[in-house]
């Protein structure tokens, strides 16, 4: 049984979207009702499975989503984690594709999702936000927070900011500006007051998550269980060190302080085994506990980088990460997170892997 508040409107005072605030996230753990199974039907009890960055404006990509079993069990649900497709018409064959293999299908975009260079109509990417808020609505996706079987399903909006790398920049090395790097600077079209280049995006999309408030107070006080998920990387921790990467310049155009924000004053400081945050974007496959949240991403990713078995393929996806009151085990394969749960992550390390290295022409 899923019941959520549904609040329909969209428009947000430019004043919120521009104030400097960071949220006040309580000191102490939330308590939650004890943890009971859900009872089963027809064999089945609750499965949830999550998924993100579908990119299926690649053929390849949109075959792997027709080819999901249509055999759909009546507690099944999918949570989307953002870019799903640049087009338009792509985005809607694509959920409601997976609107007929799931019985409950929740949805939060990704900056893919709000780019307009193809577009046959005219309008910026918050027009484009509303319209398929619009189209979800009408596929009966759900994009607002949510109650099944007793299990809290949140999902919310983020963008992110520059600022939200804190680590030691790469040097020494000629490494493309995020103007030339990121499409998302020539593919998103925004209002004048809204820009990537500072903060003003990050705090407009967190203040959408402001409207489900009460449904959150509600969520908190009745369910034992919560996930919550983005697009978007709530910390810098859930990637890898800049000396790894191809791009060094990857966590400027990754994150947002004020979604980790929410996400602690919805799970709590100290939070528990049965808090667990979904996100996407950056294509690394993860799974790892921080400060007592799980965090989990399962990204279809690009065909190219299947292709490299860069996150062992697509066969494990989607990823049912509970099952009728638990959750599920690790995310496999996840080299990254694997990594970093042996090694410590040490930021101020500015050398450059060998396989980047190599890439700069630098051995």
């Amino acid at each position: 049984m899923i019941s959520c508040l549904s609040l329909s409107s969209y428009s947000f005072c430019e004043k919120i979207a521009l104030k400097k605030y960071r949220r006040c996230v309580k000191t102490g753990c939330i308590k939650r009702p004890q943890v009971v199974s859900g009872a089963k039907k027809d064999g089945f009890g609750l499965r949830v499975f999550v998924l993100s960055d579908l990119h299926t404006d690649y053929p390849e990509n949109m075959a792997w989503v027709r080819s999901l079993s249509t055999k759909r069990h009546d507690k099944d649900v999918l949570l989307v984690a953002g870019d799903v497709a640049e087009m338009y018409d792509n985005f809607i064959l694509t959920m409601s594709l997976l609107k007929e293999r799931f019985e409950y299908v929740f949805f939060v975009p990704g900056n893919h999702d709000l780019w307009c260079r193809w577009e046959t109509e005219d309008f910026d990417s918050l027009e484009k936000l509303n319209k398929l808020l619009d189209a979800c609505k009408q596929l009966g996706v759900e994009t607002n927070p949510a109650v099944i079987d007793g299990l809290g399903i949140i999902p919310l909006f983020s963008w992110y900011h520059e600022s939200f790398d804190r680590e030691d920049d790469i040097v020494g090395v000629r490494i493309p500006s995020l103007d030339m790097a990121c499409k998302d600077f020539h593919a998103c079209k925004w209002p004048g007051n809204l820009s990537n280049r500072d903060t003003s995006l990050a705090l407009y999309f967190d203040s959408m998550n402001e409207k489900n408030q009460n449904t959150v107070k509600q969520i908190q006080s009745t369910c034992s269980q919560i996930i919550t998920f983005s697009h978007f990387v709530p910390r810098q921790e859930l990637c890898p060190e800049k000396r790894m990467l191809f791009y060094p310049n990857l966590p400027k155009i990754i994150g947002s302080d004020w979604l980790e924000d929410r996400i602690r004053s919805i799970h709590g400081v100290e939070s528990s085994s049965f808090a667990c945050h979904v996100f996407g974007h950056t294509h690394f496959c993860w799974d790892a506990v921080v400060d007592g949240i799980r965090y989990v991403q399962a990204p279809l990713a690009c065909p190219r980088e299947r292709k490299r078995r860069m996150n062992g393929g697509e066969t494990w996806l989607p990823f049912r990460i509970y099952l009728d009151g638990e959750f599920g085990a690790k995310v496999m394969p996840c080299y990254w997170s694997d990594y970093y749960a042996i090694n410590p992550r040490t930021p101020s390390n500015t050398e450059l892997a060998p396989w980047v290295a190599r890439f700069y022409n630098l051995i």
